[in-house]
């Protein structure tokens, strides 16, 4: 009986949408059809769910079952679709708000791997020199391969100055083992100084509830500091792995005066959704330089896409990540929440961002400046290390110093624009 009210629950809430687009109107053999073969499937689930139950080596609750089935179903449509229960829910809310425990480093999944997207700056995994593009593939001596990416974050939260070691995969060398200690993550997405006098440098390491708030602070700062004699801005993304789409929204309206930002189409055209700047430049109308790596994700391609199309900036460095699509939290009263992917991004001119990323105006690949006392001794301790030759990404440490070549690349041109139009250059 349990099994044949679990069959029905499934089979109600899933012919939902059929029979609201079907009321008022006569069935058709089609749908007759399609019912009929949904109910079989649903048979065969419950036939699965209780041969599990009741033959499975171990014990193991319905909730348990039943929540690895939701997910199960979610995970395979693709790899930013999932379930969560309540505490993932509440930790993902938690998260958008700028504070969470953990390594501080957006992952997603490849080829049943955990990926890393990118770490965020001044965290355990940015500290202990994790970069996009790592592999993750074992968790504290377990391998991830058939985890779930929301199971393998939860294995990557703990309490906080708790240990976990991971694996790690990276190109050019030999797995090797990282050992990180666990954080409390309070994220100021938002940070910015002068680059010599009067070149503004903004860095955005995620797009949170108050991303718009530390821009505008950051600028006004930037201003003061400059003496109201700024002539450029420059725009770091790299590393960023995105966030709120409002946010994202937000921080491109603040550059551009007017036109589409972003549009975002689902699976029914008038699902399509376009978001448009308001008039008004935070940086009245300055030269800008967009920096983007393969650690710029989501939100940041966003911001870099609108930036590109309106030609308000000149975009620097290496091609983006490539997440162009839209997740939508759908929340389950008394059960959590659902990520579900419901349509995909496009930029102004109407590019799609899923995979295929940005691709910055000018390629210039991550570089540290050796300074000339040190390179004949790093030139000797490189020769044999097959990573060295490795500029893919950048080093978080090195970011926003004197010693980040992109940077040094993005400073030179606002400078030489400078002098070409007249302004003052310090």
């Amino acid at each position: 009986m349990k099994r044949i009210g679990l069959v029905a629950a499934l089979a109600a809430a899933l012919l939902i949408l059929p029979m609201r687009q079907e009321l008022g109107a006569a069935s058709t053999s089609a749908t007759s059809s399609n019912t009929a073969e949904t109910y079989k499937e649903l048979n065969l689930f419950g036939d699965v769910f209780e041969k599990v139950r009741n033959q499975y080596a171990d014990d193991v609750t319905d909730d348990t079952l039943i929540e690895g089935a939701i997910n199960g179903m979610l995970t395979s449509l693709d790899p930013h679709s999932n379930y969560l229960n309540a505490k993932n829910f509440n930790d993902m809310k938690v998260q958008t708000r700028g504070e969470f425990g953990g390594l501080g480093i957006e992952v997603s999944m490849e080829n049943g791997l955990i990926k890393v997207v990118s770490p965020i700056d001044d965290t355990p995994a940015a500290r202990a020199g994790l970069k996009p593009g790592d592999l993750i593939t074992h968790l504290d001596g377990n391998p991830v391969q058939g985890m779930t990416l929301p199971e393998a974050v939860e294995k990557m939260r703990g309490p906080e100055n708790s240990e976990v070691t991971l694996r790690i995969r990276r190109a050019g060398k030999d797995p090797f083992d990282v050992k990180l200690v666990r954080a409390k993550i309070k994220i100021q997405s938002v940070r910015s100084h002068l680059e010599g006098d009067t070149i503004g440098y903004v860095r955005i390491t995620s797009f949170t509830e108050q991303t718009d708030v530390g821009l505008a602070n950051a600028m006004k700062s930037l201003k003061q500091q400059a003496g109201n004699k700024l002539t450029g801005v420059i725009l770091d993304l790299r590393n960023n792995p995105g966030g709120l789409l409002d946010q994202a929204v937000a921080v491109s309206d603040a550059f551009i005066e007017k036109g589409e930002i972003v549009s975002t189409r689902g699976r029914r055209p008038d699902d399509a959704q376009r978001y448009n700047a308001h008039s008004g430049d935070i940086t009245g109308g300055l030269p800008m330089v967009v920096l983007i790596n393969g650690g710029s994700a989501s939100a940041s391609e966003i911001v870099a896409g609108a930036l590109q199309d309106h030609h308000r900036a000149i975009l620097l460095g290496t091609r983006s990540f490539g997440k162009g699509s839209v997740q939508t939290i759908i929340p389950l009263p008394g059960h959590g929440a659902m990520r579900l992917t419901t349509a995909r991004y496009y930029t102004p001119s109407g590019r799609s961002i899923q995979a295929k990323g940005i691709d910055p105006d000018i390629v210039v690949e991550a570089a540290k400046i050796d300074h000339p006392a040190d390179t004949d001794k790093k030139a000797a301790d490189n020769k044999d290390d097959p990573d060295s030759a490795d500029q893919g990404s950048v080093d978080p440490s090195i970011m926003g110093t004197a010693d980040d070549y992109q940077l040094v690349r993005a400073v030179d041109m606002l400078r030489g624009i400078a002098l070409f139009s007249g302004r003052v250059v310090n």
